[in-house]
């Protein structure tokens, strides 16, 4: 179900930029190709009001969706499964060494000065 909800979220923002690239800022654009501009001639603009319901409608169920996805993944348990996969720290830990186990080195010595030579008498 969660990927259904991811396709159809692809699908609806492919539809959005659509959407936002027909619609021109001051009115004109594709909507006053297709007779809008004799509709805006007389004070009516249907064709640019339509769109911007499609834009806020689409940008609704993105959100929603958006929402929804996350609330059902956590019902479903997915993401807890998925979430040891992605988090690196939790599922790469360093394993104990024992101390039998560990190299043993020799201490460092104890820096010997050199003591000057006695004069020969």
């Amino acid at each position: 179900m969660i990927t259904t909800i991811l396709v159809l979220m692809v699908i609806v923002a492919i539809l959005l930029i659509v959407v936002i690239l027909i619609q021109n800022p001051k009115g004109g654009g594709l909507s006053s190709e297709f007779g809008g501009g004799a509709t805006q001639m007389f004070g009516v603009q249907k064709t640019g009001d339509i769109l911007e319901q499609l834009t806020w409608g689409f940008f609704a169920f993105i959100i929603v969706a958006a929402l929804g996805t996350g609330i059902l993944s956590k019902l479903n348990g997915s993401s807890s499964q998925t979430d040891s996969d992605v988090n690196v720290e939790r599922s790469t830990t360093a394993p104990a060494a024992l101390p039998s186990a560990l190299p043993t080195t020799p201490a460092p010595a104890a820096p010997v000065e050199a003591t000057p030579a006695a004069p020969a008498k």
